[in-house]
């Protein structure tokens, strides 16, 4: 279902009636993936279980592995506030003078999640990689887009496959994955194959359900992802999605398992099929 805003107020269209408006937790349930709660928690629960155990062994007077698992929150902290800093000395800022028109679709973003503070962004060198991310800084939150990513909506002429990945981007800051908490509750079993990844997976669709709700036309750009930059319009959007019933198996598990993202094949069929959650394994 269509719940994407207005683009002349970045507020939504009256879709969905029945979730109510935005911000109303009932369209914030409906946004998340049914199984990151749940991945949250166990991901919250190693890192916590660590985190006493480093107590318990330093109180007995161990003063290796147990110190430094106790400096994980510090690390966290000077990692997020030097990847902030990287955006800010390095790339360009979005604003109303510098990339308007993107920076209209961050502000547009931010009023339909109703977040209480437009997030910074910046377009950085993508060398070649076709990426977007989000996180944070203390109270503040920012987005980053790769130049060649950032392209498709700008020379390439794509805006709404541009306006998505925003919307994306933007949608992990309203779920609140950008937050020094979230991030030190899960940093411990981010290191554990599979288990940190199936949690970031679950944050994934979460996102692309964000960027659905604000510019569901936007979606077709996703095959950027598969395709590049520049041969991404000749690709068919929804045989890719059709893959995903016929291209299974094992490793097709197991790389996705370990993948930080869904494949691309069952992420294309959640945003095909808005009846059901993507799969998350």
């Amino acid at each position: 279902m269509d719940v994407s805003p207005d683009r002349r107020t970045g507020r939504p269209r009256g879709r969905w009636p029945w979730l109510g408006r935005w911000g109303d937790p009932r369209r914030a349930r409906a946004l998340r993936h049914p199984g990151e709660n749940g991945a949250l928690a166990v991901c919250v629960a190693i890192t916590a279980l660590a985190v006493v155990g480093a107590v318990n062994r330093a109180l007995d007077g161990d003063t290796g592995q147990p110190l430094v698992l106790l400096t994980i929150p510090a690390l966290v902290f000077f990692a997020r506030g030097q990847l902030y800093a990287r955006q800010r000395v390095n790339g360009v800022r979005i604003s109303e003078t510098q990339f308007p028109e993107a920076h209209r679709m961050v502000v547009d973003a931010a009023r339909a999640f109703d977040l209480p503070r437009v997030p910074d962004a910046y377009v950085v060198p993508g060398n070649g990689q076709i990426n977007a991310f989000a996180s944070g800084h203390g109270f503040r939150r920012f987005v980053a887009v790769h130049s060649d990513l950032f392209e498709v909506g700008g020379r390439l002429g794509d805006p709404d496959a541009l306006r998505f990945v925003i919307g994306h981007e933007v949608g992990h800051i309203a779920a609140g994955h950008a937050s020094f908490w979230r991030q030190f509750g899960v940093s411990v079993a981010n290191i554990i194959p599979g288990i940190g990844a199936t949690l970031n997976r679950a944050q994934e669709y979460t996102a692309d359900n964000h960027a659905y709700a604000f510019c569901p036309e936007g979606k077709e750009g996703m095959r950027v992802l598969a395709a590049g930059k520049y041969l991404y319009r000749e690709v068919d959007f929804a045989e890719i999605a059709a893959r995903a019933h016929t291209d299974q198996g094992l490793f097709v598990m197991l790389v996705n398992l370990l993948s930080s993202h869904p494949v691309n094949t069952w992420r294309f069929q959640a945003l095909t099929d808005r009846s059901r959650p993507g799969r998350l394994i």
